[in-house]
């Protein structure tokens, strides 16, 4: 394990989205199937329409009939049928990363804030990382739904820092894009899914940083996001 050995110069705010990046991906699966199952063609232009989006937004992007509100509730019953054969769970590495993430907060005599962020309600947060919550500074959990992917109001409005002291982790290509044009620190952890498109997209979006599990951020990646922060460079290679 990867040993911190001097504070972070620049970073001032870990963000981590909850589903796909500390939880396992149950959304994926379940929209490929709900869109897929009902004649809709998948494709890679279609799921970046759809990720990261309000709910009802997502449901309008889809291209089925029916109103949003209605398209929602069908899809996260069938969520729930998903779930019972394919639980919620901790992936691999996850209290890893926060313990790494705890060491360095105590070395930023508490300057180095951390967060999770998601797009379910807080009770999601509450139920699922259980006694891991505690790794959690205020307001311990935010959920995006109204403002998708959020990246503007937890930097600014909540947590009070400049893009540029701020690290997302997030499984979305869409919040890659987002803390692109704000000039905001980013590490991908895209989904493994096998009809996922997030790995090529984020790509496309110029993510320097792609990792498999959330283990994979060690001390070596998080102070090296941290120098491209402080120098201004976290994006220099995003394509024209």
């Amino acid at each position: 394990m990867t040993t911190t050995s001097h504070p972070l110069r620049q970073l001032r705010l870990v963000a981590l989205n909850i589903d796909g990046v500390l939880l396992n991906d149950t959304f994926s699966p379940v929209i490929h199937r709900f869109l897929t199952s009902r004649g809709v063609r998948y494709t890679a232009e279609l799921e970046r329409a759809l990720f990261s989006q309000p709910q009802l937004a997502a449901a309008r992007a889809s291209g089925l009939d029916g109103s949003p509100e209605e398209l929602v509730k069908e899809y996260f019953r069938e969520r729930e049928e998903y779930l019972a054969a394919h639980p919620v769970r901790l992936l691999d590495g996850t209290e890893e990363l926060l313990a790494r993430l705890d060491r360095m907060r105590e070395q930023q005599d508490g300057r180095l804030r951390l967060v999770c962020y998601g797009g379910l309600e807080r009770h999601h947060f509450d139920r699922h990382m259980g006694a891991l919550t505690r790794y959690f500074d205020e307001p311990g959990y935010v959920c995006t739904n109204d403002f998708r992917p959020g990246i503007a109001e937890i930097t600014g409005d909540i947590c009070g820092v400049r893009p540029d002291e701020a690290l997302f982790v997030d499984d979305v290509a869409r919040v890659a894009e987002a803390a692109r044009e704000l000039g905001v620190a980013f590490i991908g952890l895209p989904s493994s899914y096998e009809h996922s498109y997030q790995r090529e997209l984020m790509r496309e979006a110029g993510v320097r940083h792609l990792v498999s599990s959330p283990g994979e951020i060690d001390g070596a990646l998080l102070r090296a996001v941290d120098e491209e922060a402080a120098a201004g460079t976290v994006w220099q290679h995003t394509p024209s």
